[in-house]
């Protein structure tokens, strides 16, 4: 049997997106990922659908598995032909162990690369607005480890040193132990009066920074409830945080935004939500799934030639389609002169990409916009599909029969309620930990009340709520919930606009 390689891969300090371009590609490859408590679960969704997830992680006094049973682990694995990746929080050689895992590959003949990843020695302070070296203040700066290992007979930190030797220490892992690192520090020189801060889930939506001194570490941090993962800066170039913070000053930070997308399409939304400084919580009301039948869709493309226009009223109606189109071994030649017009500037862009322009795109991106398109361009006559949703708004078919269009509507796909835990989002609505709900299609808020049960409504009224256009928000009203904002362009860009001036104009 053919042996597998070990890639010891650094995921980052928590922010998923500073995984390196070579870590992804291997993760995006892998037979078996072997993966830690700080690896973000949006890069195990990048994985193979058949990869093996094996869950290791270790948090504080809570192991998962014995670092000697996950060195095992990676042996085996490889000497079962996998490619195999050990996703490693911050860096793998950064008191990550990875050398650890890396000898015992060594002593069993397995072939393995290490994949350095961005550490949270550095990346932390830098998202707390900390430079760890700066001109005139700081020259150099020390990693130190903040948990040594219990089995020592001794402590192997050079105390006497690292106190006054470097300009600024950075300690991970050492939350936990701060009363110990801070008399140590002070013992051997250090000044209690030394700029220090404790940074908290560092380059996450969830960070917060606790901005002290070496002397009151230990207290304020006792008062302020911090626990772990958090790492303790020591030195002056603390001091340059009240000019240089960034990451938390960002428009959303603090917020806690409800993503009610299909979870196939959530990532833009929640992207976008993210670069503002929201935390997002990805629950979705629906999911998208195939017709119970394709029998009317396949007897329609068939026939497509027959048809004048085609109308497309969402993305999800193009992929849908054309998904269907391919596996009957058919591509967009099959289209011929029909007539294409789509609802939106997103539905046309996913059109392009089948290297179809559509003739009509109406500035107005609901179905009013393509009935008054259309109108004097569609005859008394003329052969009209729609491939939308099973349910959806009757308004375009009517208006294009009042026309005189023989107009048929068939099924790509329906929209069914998710499988989201209601009575978590209940909890957590009704404890006010969520300060913003997005809907993205009046099916999202239908299914997510659905979820929610008989209070849902009453419960939404603890949060802002967010609506891509009127048809949703007449849904909302519908059901007794009145929007904050309404998109102006009935895209996730025009919410996320109205999202920002709503949030802009409550901090004047």
């Amino acid at each position: 049997m053919r042996q597998g390689i070990v890639y010891l891969v650094g995921a980052g300090p928590g922010d998923y997106k500073l995984i390196s371009v070579k870590a992804l590609e291997y993760i995006q490859q892998a037979d078996t990922i072997v993966y830690d408590r700080l690896a973000d679960d949006r890069l195990l969704s990048t994985a193979r659908e058949d990869a093996e997830l094996i869950y290791v992680g270790k948090a504080s006094s809570d192991h998962t598995m014995r670092q000697e049973d996950i060195n095992q682990l990676l042996v085996d694995k490889a000497k079962e032909g996998k490619n195999v990746v050990r996703l490693k929080g911050g860096d793998p050689f950064v008191f990550g162990r990875g050398g650890e895992e890396a000898l015992t590959l060594v002593e069993n003949h397995i072939s393995f690369e290490i994949v350095p990843g961005i550490t949270s020695a550095i990346s932390v302070p830098a998202y707390a607005g900390i430079p760890v070296t700066h001109r005139g203040i700081a020259t150099s700066f020390a990693v130190i480890t903040g948990h040594e290992d219990p089995t020592k007979p001794e402590s192997t930190i050079k105390w006497s040193h690292i106190s006054t030797g470097v300009d600024t220490l950075v300690f991970l892992m050492g939350v936990e132990n701060l009363p110990h690192i801070t008399s140590k520090l002070i013992e051997h020189g250090r000044s209690a009066n030394t700029p220090a801060a404790v940074i908290r889930w560092g380059t996450k939506p969830e960070q917060r920074v606790l901005v002290t001194t070496v002397g009151n570490a230990a207290e304020d941090v006792a008062k302020a409830g911090i626990k772990p993962p958090a790492i303790f800066i020591v030195g002056e170039v603390v001091k340059l945080r009240e000019q240089l913070g960034w990451f938390d000053q960002r428009l959303l930070f603090g917020k806690t935004a409800l993503v009610t997308r299909a979870r196939e399409q959530a990532s833009v939304l929640t992207g976008q939500l993210e670069a503002l400084g929201a935390q997002c919580i990805e629950a979705p009301a629906i999911k998208l799934v195939p017709p119970e039948s394709y029998a009317e869709l396949d007897e329609s493309i068939k026939k497509l030639t027959t048809y004048d226009w085609l109308i497309f009223t969402s993305v999800n109606g193009v992929e849908y389609f054309f998904k269907r189109l391919h596996s009957m071994r058919k591509d967009s030649r099959a289209l011929g002169s029909i007539q294409v017009a789509a609802i939106g500037a997103q539905t046309a862009a996913r059109l392009k990409d089948y290297g179809i322009l559509a003739d009509i795109v109406p500035l107005e991106f609901r179905a009013e916009g393509i009935v008054a398109a259309v109108t004097g361009r569609i005859q008394p006559g003329m052969s009209v599909l729609i491939p939308r949703a099973l349910v959806a708004r009757d308004l375009l078919p009517e208006k294009l029969g009042e026309m005189g269009a023989r107009v048929n509507v068939v099924p790509v796909y329906r929209t069914l309620t998710g499988d989201t835990d209601g009575k978590i989002l209940s909890e957590k609505l009704k404890a006010g930990d969520i300060d913003l709900v997005t809907f993205t299609s009046s099916s999202t808020v239908t299914n997510l009340l659905n979820l929610l049960g008989d209070q849902g409504a009453e419960l939404l009224k603890n949060a802002k709520i967010a609506c891509i256009g009127p048809i949703t928000a007449g849904t909302c009203l519908e059901h007794g919930i009145t929007p904050d904002v309404i998109g102006e362009e009935y895209t996730i860009h025009g919410m996320i606009e109205v999202i920002k001036t709503l949030y802009e104009e409550a901090q004047k």
